[in-house]
């Protein structure tokens, strides 16, 4: 829902009456991720998309029955070999969607406005509902910024609410949507199953499923060495959503001018810039100036930081050099496996423009776990099941 918050602050300050469907879960291949939203005006407007099309006409008369009836919905779409003109999707995966109500006069009407107000301003935020578990608490919903209180509700006991916001803060910490299981009090899921009204553990009650959407400032790109690929390698990350800083120490080379696609430009020694800088798990790190006195001290830092990758330009004689330096400067073998160096994938790059390709490639592969093998003739899937990385999140993705 947080995708869309732009179109919903401004539905919001209109105080319209909408209802928004969202993608809760993924199995197989899909074209949108949990937490892609779609959303219809009691007017009959619509923004956002659930499926590129496959399901949103049967998605939007969701919503529209669920203005009317004012109650939220989960409903499933697949693929049914069975008849080919069913509503499904035609890429054969399985999408779980919330559907839910959102009027205006309401304490939840309130809840939702403050939180695509805060999206919408940039802010660091997340929004948690109830995806799955007793009726009752279905669409239940909580607003946490990550500067203040949470607001808003899931329905059940104080003790759902507490735990749900610390669980919801650890993954807005990470920048990271997710969903998560708890159990109605609080604690861990219990042993009836998910939604098993009455059963399990009577400490921790039934199972509840959350839909944790996080909204957090673009994510970092630190590029060191004012070179041209540091150039085109901006313009890159700048199209894949990071917030991109090249650095290096010679104002001669680190201008604006130079590189217009960087939202900053700073002159300062590399490993001096990046200990000041507070840095998140979503950073990324691209060494381009092969130069001992700068590579040294930078990468004996950043290596040692919880960020998302760390890559080094340099030939393998340059890498391999600089493996020895690194562990006479005391950097131990498990860090410096951190290292992707020399940087990018084997993609025959040339010109600087296809180098950053081939960095900005090894980087989403990182990311998301793809092998970076072509998919032609290949037998791993096309599309990956979001969080299979981990944590005990079930249908993990990321928010840009």
């Amino acid at each position: 829902m947080l995708d869309i918050a732009a179109e919903l602050h401004r539905w919001c300050e209109e105080e319209r009456d909408f209802a928004v469907a969202t993608v809760v879960a993924v199995s197989g291949s899909a074209p949108r991720q949990p937490g892609a939203a779609l959303a219809v005006d009691a007017g009959g407007e619509a923004v956002g998309s659930v499926s590129g099309g496959c399901v949103e006409g049967a998605v939007y008369e969701l919503c529209q029955e669920a203005m009317e009836s004012g109650r939220s919905v989960l409903q499933q779409f697949g693929y049914s070999d069975e008849d080919a003109f069913a509503v499904g999707l035609t890429c054969g995966g399985v999408i779980d969607i919330l559907v839910t109500p959102v009027r205006t006069g309401t304490d939840a009407y309130s809840m939702y406005a403050g939180a695509v107000a805060a999206a919408a301003g940039g802010r660091a935020v997340a929004l948690t509902r109830v995806v799955e578990g007793p009726e009752e608490l279905l669409g239940g919903a909580m607003f946490v910024p990550a500067d203040g209180q949470a607001s808003g509700t899931l329905g059940g006991s104080a003790a759902l609410d507490d735990g749900a916001a610390a669980q919801t803060r650890a993954l807005l910490d990470a920048g990271r949507t997710a969903t998560v299981e708890t159990g109605t009090e609080g604690g861990p899921p219990g042993a009836g199953g998910r939604g098993a009204a009455g059963d399990g553990d009577p400490l921790c009650g039934p199972t509840v499923t959350l839909l944790v959407e996080s909204s957090a400032p673009r994510p970092r790109m630190l590029v060191f060495g004012a070179i041209d690929f540091a150039s085109a390698l901006a313009r890159t990350g700048a199209f894949l959503g990071y917030r991109v800083t090249v650095c290096d120490a010679r104002p001669v080379f680190a201008t604006e001018a130079r590189f217009p696609d960087a939202d900053e430009v700073v002159v300062e020694w590399p490993h001096r810039y990046l200990d000041s800088q507070e840095l998140d798990a979503r950073t990324v790190v691209c060494v381009l100036t092969h130069d001992v006195k700068f590579d040294v001290p930078l990468l004996e830092r950043a290596l040692r930081l919880p960020i998302a990758y760390v890559g080094a330009m340099g030939s393998r004689r340059t890498h391999l050099a600089r493996l020895e330096q690194l562990r006479e400067a005391g950097v131990s073998d498990a860090e410096l496996a951190r290292l992707h160096s020399p940087i990018g994938l084997d993609l025959g790059a040339r010109t600087p423009e296809e180098t950053a390709l081939s960095i900005a490639a090894e980087i989403v592969a990182v990311r998301h776990g793809g092998t970076g093998v072509p998919l032609t003739g290949a037998h791993t899937p096309i599309h990956r099941e979001p969080g299979s990385a981990g944590r005990g999140a079930r249908g993990l993705g990321e928010v840009a």
